[in-house]
């Protein structure tokens, strides 16, 4: 019982974070004439570590020595999770659309569920492989407005191109979590923020050589603030420890939440309508969640 509680607590927790991510999502379009997008970044994972600092520099002096042993996994795991996965997104943004970029991140769920049983054997079960179809249909009916004929309009280029190579970044960091050192999590946060602080750096540069600069105000100010602290240093921390408690496969499914999110913040905050085919997409992505819990309630039990 109390095992199945931790369970559906953690499915709670990453809908926090999926809320926090669609969020990023509405304040990189609200601010997309005011910041660059890879300032935009860089601030982010700038703030990010020095909100972190406090928490882990003693944590850092005191485990330095389990950091330099695992020192490869936090490599790869913060090259992968934070500056390949936010660098390729923001980049493909630049050439694809949306809608594009939405439907390729709903294939993030098959795709951790493909490699989690590729590289460790995973077998997360027939009625969680039904949930991922049943989110997924859903995540395509918001994305294609309910409209099938739209399917048939699809183009695929270089952005597109871009955006799948930061949904196949982020699917190898949800199953490799598993390999992240005995370090505390502030400190692994730390570190994968620093790398994707060092990685967008440049790129920042880049953008203000061709004078592309931030057009300050309050509410730049608060937006800078927002991805820093809650997309960032809070949503890592509760995504890294669901992942532990759930497994690779069903964290990753709750990517389909995005755009359910997206659409009910684009309705509180940007005005935008709730349409018919909002209702069906989110009706699919929670049947498809609920799929997936059953499923793991499960195993559970016959465990």
């Amino acid at each position: 019982m109390e095992e199945n509680r931790s369970q559906y607590r953690a499915f709670a927790m990453l809908g926090l974070v999926m809320l926090f991510w669609a969020g990023n999502s509405i304040t990189g379009r609200a601010v997309r004439d005011d910041i660059p997008p890879f300032t935009l970044a860089f601030g982010r994972w700038l703030i990010a570590v020095i909100m972190l600092l406090p928490f882990a520099l003693g944590p850092l002096r005191r485990e330095w020595r389990a950091v330099v042993a695992g020192w490869r996994w936090i490599l790869v795991l913060g090259v992968l999770g934070v500056a390949c996965f936010n660098g390729f997104l923001y980049k493909g943004l630049h050439y694809t659309t949306a809608a594009n970029a939405l439907l390729l991140q709903a294939s993030i769920p098959a795709a951790v569920t493909v490699l989690d049983r590729m590289l460790f054997g995973g077998l997360p079960g027939k009625l969680h492989g039904v949930g991922v179809a049943v989110s997924t249909l859903g995540v395509v009916a918001i994305v294609f407005k309910g409209d099938p004929a739209a399917l048939m309009q699809l183009r695929f280029g270089l952005g597109d191109g871009l955006v799948f190579c930061a949904v196949a970044a982020w699917s190898f960091y949800t199953v490799l979590l598993r390999k992240r050192p005995p370090i505390p999590p502030a400190v692994f946060l730390f570190l994968t923020f620093v790398l994707g602080a060092l990685a967008m750096g440049p790129l920042a540069a880049w953008e203000a050589a061709q004078g592309e600069v931030v057009k300050w105000s309050p509410h730049v100010l608060a937006a800078f603030a927002y991805v820093g602290i809650f997309p960032s240093a809070l949503a890592y921390f509760i995504y890294n420890r669901a992942t532990a408690d759930l497994g690779a496969a069903r964290a990753g499914q709750a990517i389909t939440l995005m755009p359910l999110f997206g659409a009910l913040l684009s309705a509180l905050l940007l005005g935008e309508r709730l349409m018919p085919y909002h209702l069906v997409g989110m009706a699919l992505i929670l049947a498809g969640i609920v799929l997936s819990a059953l499923a793991m309630r499960r195993r559970t039990a016959a465990a």
